[in-house]
């Protein structure tokens, strides 16, 4: 039994915003242990792609268009999961959006993106889903947070405020659904090397800074998120529920100076 304790093999998974990134590397590790995997994303004819590349292993991965600003297409999606495998064992909300400008030249319309993917789609997804979970007596959601629901990041106030609603939401969820048998946390990455972020982070200052601010002294890529997503899915983590867990490098953990070791300051 302990041997088995981060078995996810014939569990059904859905991951949103799995069409790259952070959400394609997790569902790909669900699919490489005999999971059956529904990914989802904006565009088909993407998602038929990454799914034809993760189908590995003795489980399945199918793609799925669901806009989660849009109840309509969350509700159409989830019932097509459920009506065609039954259940939902794990749900791991990823699909996610960002905004960089200072707030002052913020939109309401660029708020409203942000928050209506990030935050109020998170939620109904999460809602519509702990449905099913609830009724079948079991499941494990995992909300993809951020660093920044930790310590705001400059220039993207309205990302870092939805973020922080992801970790209340993880709480607030985790205590109602508890007693029926489900689970929900959340995984905060913390600066991490993707396709999308490549371009930022080839700046030599960027770069340096951002290994003083980690103290495992490197950029996080994204395979490094799918051991906590296996724990936070299997029977692992069974009497884990409403914690964030910030897989950042120790990012989180203090204020980092930039100033070498042997560097000495005496006063009061």
């Amino acid at each position: 039994m302990v041997e088995n304790i981060f078995d996810v093999s014939e569990s059904v998974v859905l991951v949103s915003g799995a069409s790259r990134g952070i959400g394609e590397t997790i569902a790909q590790a669900f699919a490489e242990r005999d999971a059956t995997v529904v990914i989802t994303g904006r565009h088909q004819e993407t998602l038929d792609a990454t799914a034809e590349k993760l189908d590995v292993g003795k489980g399945s991965v199918e793609g799925i268009v669901c806009d989660v600003a849009e109840e309509a297409s969350i509700n159409a999606c989830v019932d097509r999961v459920i009506e065609k495998y039954g259940r939902i064992d794990t749900l791991v909300n990823s699909a996610g959006v960002n905004i960089r400008k200072p707030a002052t030249e913020f939109t309401a319309e660029d708020y409203d993106f942000v928050f209506n993917i990030n935050l109020r789609g998170t939620f109904l997804l999460s809602t519509r889903v702990g449905r099913q979970m609830i009724a079948q007596g079991s499941g494990s959601q995992i909300n993809i947070d951020s660093l920044s629901s930790n310590a705001p990041i400059h220039q993207v106030v309205p990302y870092s405020m939805s973020k922080s609603g992801v970790s209340a939401m993880t709480r607030g969820l985790a205590s109602e659904w508890g007693p029926h048998g489900v689970r929900v946390n959340a995984l905060a990455p913390g600066f991490i090397l993707t396709d999308l972020t490549q371009k930022l982070w080839s700046d030599p200052n960027m770069k340096a800074w951002g290994k003083v601010v980690t103290p495992l002294q490197r950029m996080g890529v994204p395979v490094d998120m799918i051991g906590t997503a296996l724990f936070l899915a299997s029977s692992a983590s069974a009497f884990l529920t409403g914690q964030v867990i910030r897989v950042d490098g120790g990012a989180s953990a203090g204020l980092h100076w930039p100033i070498a070791d042997d560097f000495q300051v005496t006063g009061i």
